[in-house]
């Protein structure tokens, strides 16, 4: 089983990206599988791996970037936010 929470090594650190996701969602998978392709350095939560209590605290944070908590919702330098599997899109805000 994966894990609900960790962070994937990359030589893209330059900003800080945090992927909100479910284990279960094709398209979370696609976007992590790009990242790890890319070299970028993120960290992911799993939301539906996590206990009820963690789950509502982070459904909360996903709400107030997206609130129609659609996934995978993406969060870099905790200014913006990209919802959905859109590779331009995440490939213009880190500049990669």
């Amino acid at each position: 089983m994966a894990e609900s929470r960790g962070s994937i090594p990359g030589i893209h650190q330059e900003h800080h990206v945090k992927l909100y996701a479910l284990s279960t969602c094709i398209w979370c998978r696609k976007t992590r599988q790009f990242l790890e392709d890319e070299q970028v350095a993120f960290e992911y939560i799993y939301v539906d791996l996590l206990t009820d209590e963690d789950r509502e605290t982070v459904k909360e944070e996903v709400r107030q970037w997206n609130p129609r908590s659609s996934f995978p919702t993406i969060v870099v330098d905790g200014k913006e936010c990209i919802v959905g599997y859109k590779t331009t899109q995440i490939k213009d805000v880190l500049g990669l």
